[in-house]
């Protein structure tokens, strides 16, 4: 008796059958297998439009220098919701840039396609008190006020038609600028 046997016929066949199938002999097959390796990770690229907002999913999200879990971390996100612009995607990361315009590389699993915007964040590096906003009733520049909304307050974005976009923020639903929002794209429609 053979040491290994029926086992050892068997894997040979198996191997064999599936070269065949493959097109290859099996001496081919097994050179390509070990010149591969062990397989990486599937890429994982989203099909969609590059740039495009989207958002944070969780309150702790880490910023790295590049796309991978070895590249340095330059700082912490911890706001979920908080609007980024996707600039590049590379395999399971994206590239982004935030309303300051620091860009950082963030794994893709972290990221929701969940519109949401910040009002005015470029009137947050003011000293002083923050400028105010009226969230407004309907589309309109003379509508009634619904609220006041600071500048850098986070807006879940509902629908914008290139010049007004319906948001939520808190229990408030109204009406603000689409040019008074990071996070909407000029001229962008969303429904």
């Amino acid at each position: 008796m053979q040491p290994f046997g029926p086992v050892l016929a068997l894997s040979v066949v198996v191997a064999m059958a599936c070269a065949t199938l493959l097109g290859h002999g099996p001496v081919q097959a097994q050179q390509q297998a070990i010149a591969a390796g062990p397989r990486p990770p599937p890429s994982v690229l989203s099909g969609l439009p590059v740039p495009r907002f989207v958002s944070l999913k969780s309150s702790r999200v880490h910023a790295r220098q590049g796309p991978g879990m070895d590249h340095k971390v330059l700082w912490v996100y911890r706001r979920a919701g908080l609007p980024l612009e996707v600039i590049r995607e590379y395999e399971g990361w994206r590239q982004v840039r935030d309303s300051d315009g620091a860009e950082s590389w963030i794994v893709h699993s972290l990221v929701s396609g969940r519109r949401t915007a910040l009002v005015m964040p470029w009137e947050t590096k003011q000293k002083g008190s923050k400028p105010k906003l009226s969230l407004l009733a309907s589309a309109n520049a003379s509508a009634r006020p619904v609220a006041i909304i600071e500048a850098g307050v986070l807006a879940n974005v509902k629908s914008c038609d290139t010049r007004w976009c319906l948001v939520s923020v808190g229990s408030f639903r109204g009406f603000i600028p689409q040019k008074s929002l990071w996070g909407v794209y000029p001229g962008e429609v969303i429904e």
